[in-house]
């Protein structure tokens, strides 16, 4: 289809010109498809078949000559490469809201109108689109008036723990979102990790149930098929590849598909080839999942939201890192107003916990945040519980599982050395696997690693950076900027509690759990922020804590966030729970992705199921 616009000032009150427009037509048999007029008569907009729109416009130019000459008319104008979407139904006869879901759908992706036209019946609305917006627009309307699911294309960045455990959630959700929400939700690229990795995508964009996704059994085949393929060709891991350019590229037959729908991989330096196998111009909605906390992908955020992905991420590094990065996404989120792509952080602080979003709650109902303190790091909070104690903790445990008949199931476990307590070359240790007695500074630091705690680099946790990053998001929500400074510089100014491993460094922290025992202490790891105009500050230190206060008591990898604000008297609001576990932190993501996509399409009824021990959505 194409549009022929006749404009000009001469057209306002001049009775036959529509008469003379369409007489004209009518005499070279060509067919209107379209009319689209304003009241103020400035110009008649009309849409025919593109093979007659040449002509169409030479004789109007003849018919109107004089009107050309005199600027009575200004233009004729031609807009090749158009499409018509339309929605018919009885149904929409004085149904208020029509109009308003049918456009607000084309706004939400992105799709720019050419021209309308409504009948005064309501019985058709009709919007002209460029030709290669077409699929997406009718995609977008379909899922708008509940005719289909909305397919969200989705990239998971670091296949770690976190991301490991999303993709399964994902894949057994899929059907349930997709019933309950109407959305489809189809993992088509997985970066394995953030630089120098292997960069899997779907070669097929199926929309519908039948759509393939990746899967984790799929891309662990896929995976295992790649090294095989690596072997025989005598070759070395894609790590030891030059260039993302020089790739082997390896894939995977799904089993219930046809052969020629596949999963291939690309050896990858760093993460800007994503976009390109994640966004698809007929698709309206395309998330990217940042399960990683490394630089090199915070990096790609603002370039990501800039050109319409969503962002949702785990990843505090992007609003921790420089003042330019920090910038930069700031302006990304704003670029666009309200149709700008959404960068979703709620997972960066306290992991499932809503410590951004009861921040949000607080500031928006008008309350004013004068602190805001607490254990903001699992690692730290399972390794000072491990080495401080609180004296009858067993106690709380015994408490919660006599309540809770069975929802609470204790603490959790420390991992278990060998049986000997020996360790590697054959020499007794002193470990201990008890909570209720201290262990060594050390063997904290050991099992908070292989429980999965800590950052890739432990001293990350150490040296206080991970929870200052944590709290520069929050501090971000509160509009504060530290001056430009970035975690790396705050640490610098925060001591850490320990600059090594060791015996003489156990024996140092032993004294000090001494010490604090006999004040009626155990040391704990707080993070604060001070929330002055004048003097925002940052401050991450061990402290001496009362053995009852809330932070003393807090159990092992639990984060706790207390509220101080004007509101909330004389009494902090207090967040806290496991904040720890891939489980967790997957779900609280995938949990983000669902509020995105509920905002702009609305929830269907769901179904709530209860067994003997739960209740769920199903």
């Amino acid at each position: 289809m194409a549009l022929i616009n006749v404009e000009g000032s001469g057209l306002i009150g001049v009775q036959g010109v529509a008469k003379r427009l369409f007489g004209t037509l009518e005499t070279l048999g060509i067919n209107v498809v379209l009319i689209s007029q304003a009241s103020s008569e400035h110009s008649i907009t009309f849409a025919t078949i593109e093979d007659d729109v040449d002509y169409a416009k030479q004789a109007l130019s003849e018919e109107f000559a004089k009107e050309l000459v005199q600027e009575k008319i200004t233009n004729i104008d031609i807009t090749r490469g158009c499409s018509i979407i339309a929605a018919v139904g009885d149904g929409m006869q004085y149904v208020c809201g029509v109009s308003g879901r049918f456009f607000s759908a084309l706004g939400d992706a992105q799709i720019n109108i050419l021209a309308i036209s409504q009948g005064c019946s309501e019985r058709n609305i009709s919007a002209v689109v460029k030709q290669n917006q077409s699929t997406r627009a009718l995609r977008s309307l379909h899922a708008a008036f509940r005719l289909s699911h909305t397919t969200v294309r989705l990239a998971i960045i670091g296949m770690n723990d976190v991301g490991d455990s999303l993709l399964r959630l994902l894949e057994v959700q899929r059907p349930i979102l997709r019933k309950t929400f109407d959305i489809d939700l189809q993992v088509c690229t997985v970066a394995m990790d953030s630089k120098d990795t292997d960069l899997w995508y779907l070669t097929e964009d199926d929309a519908g149930e039948e759509a393939d996704s990746i899967t984790m059994s799929a891309l662990k085949a896929a995976a295992s098929a790649s090294t095989t393929a690596t072997n025989r060709s005598g070759g070395g891991g894609s790590n030891n590849s030059s260039s993302s350019g020089s790739s082997t590229t390896s894939t995977i037959q799904f089993e219930h598909k046809a052969p020629d729908n596949i999963i291939k991989s690309v050896f990858t330096k760093d993460l800007a080839p994503l976009k390109d196998s994640l966004f698809r111009g007929d698709y309206s909605h395309h998330v990217v999942i940042d399960c990683s906390n490394d630089d090199e992908a915070s990096i790609f955020h603002p370039q990501w939201l800039t050109e319409g992905v969503h962002v949702v991420t785990a990843n505090h590094t992007g609003l921790s890192g420089s003042l330019k990065l920090r910038d930069s996404i700031h302006l990304a989120e704003k670029l666009y107003a309200n149709m700008s792509a959404k960068y979703l952080r709620e997972v960066t602080v306290g992991g499932g916990m809503p410590i951004i979003t009861t921040l949000r709650t607080l500031l928006n109902s008008g309350d004013k945040i004068r602190r805001v303190d607490g254990i903001f790091s699992v690692a730290m909070s399972y390794i000072m519980f491990r080495v401080s104690p609180p004296p009858d903790s067993i106690k709380s445990v015994q408490f919660d599982q006599h309540i809770a008949r069975g929802a609470f199931q204790g603490d959790i476990e420390p991992p278990k050395p060998n049986n000997n307590n020996e360790d590697e070359e054959g020499n007794k240790t002193n470990h201990n696997s008890s909570f209720t007695e201290p262990c060594s500074f050390s063997q904290a630091v050991e099992e908070a690693a292989a429980l999965g705690l800590t950052e890739k680099n432990v001293l990350q946790d150490l040296n206080n950076e991970y929870t200052i990053g944590s709290m520069m998001c929050l501090a971000t929500e509160l509009g504060l900027n530290f001056g430009g400074q970035s975690r790396h510089d705050i640490a610098k100014h925060n001591e850490a509690f320990v600059s090594s491993l060791g015996d003489e460094v156990d024996e140092q922290v032993r004294q000090k759990v001494q010490a604090a025992a006999e004040r009626g202490c155990v040391l704990r790891h707080v993070g604060s922020l001070n929330v002055s105009q004048h003097s925002p500050e940052i401050e991450v230190r061990v402290m001496e804590v009362p053995f009852n206060h809330v932070f003393a008591t807090a159990p092992p990898s639990c984060e706790m966030v207390r509220f101080f604000t004007s509101r909330f008297q004389p009494y902090p609001l207090v967040i806290g729970g496991p904040a720890a576990g891939a489980d967790c932190t997957s779900s609280a993501l995938l949990a983000e992705v669902i509020s995105l996509m509920s905002t702009k399409l609305g929830p269907k009824s769901g179904t709530l199921s209860r067994t003997d021990s739960s209740a769920f959505l199903s």
